[in-house]
């Protein structure tokens, strides 16, 4: 029985852990849709070019469905009435991982879009798009992947 215990105890101490980690990056990223909120409302938003309006929105699209898995933890353990099992950490786990890319997108798709109205040169929009991704893609995944030490998901 201590050792369900303990388990349980882990479990729960972890769940914690991986909420407390998407509360650290919630904030940032609602400030962030807020400014992109705001930014459909601005007159400048009208001088951008087409596929710029629509960059932008579709960024905004990405960051909702970002919140909505950083969110996605915190929800579960509380439905779960604060009872952690192994399947909710693997789940919580994927979903703060599955919320990166969407942000990266959404992000680039701004980045984009300011480098559209800043400089109103496609090719440099998208090299600068290009770029952005590519540098959190680096940092996001591929410098964690090439650390030597992996560690394995808790079995169910």
């Amino acid at each position: 029985m201590d050792k369900q215990a303990s388990q349980e105890e882990k479990n729960d101490q972890e769940m914690r852990n991986i909420i407390e980690e998407a509360r650290c990056i919630l904030p940032g990223l609602q400030a962030v849709f807020g400014f992109q909120t705001i930014a459909v409302f601005n007159e400048r938003f009208t001088d951008l070019r087409t596929y710029a309006q629509v960059c932008h929105l579709v960024g905004l699209g990405l960051m909702v469905i970002a919140m909505a898995l950083l969110m996605t933890p915190a929800v579960y353990y509380r439905a779960q009435h604060g009872h952690a099992t192994s399947r909710m950490i693997r789940t919580s786990r994927k979903s703060i991982r599955g919320a990166l890319m969407p942000l990266a997108v959404g992000l680039s798709l701004d980045m984009l879009t300011v480098m559209s109205l800043a400089t109103d040169k496609l090719s440099l929009s998208i090299a600068a798009a290009v770029a952005t991704l590519l540098l959190f893609v680096g940092l996001w995944y591929l410098i964690p992947k090439s650390d030597p030490i992996q560690v394995a998901e808790p079995r169910a």
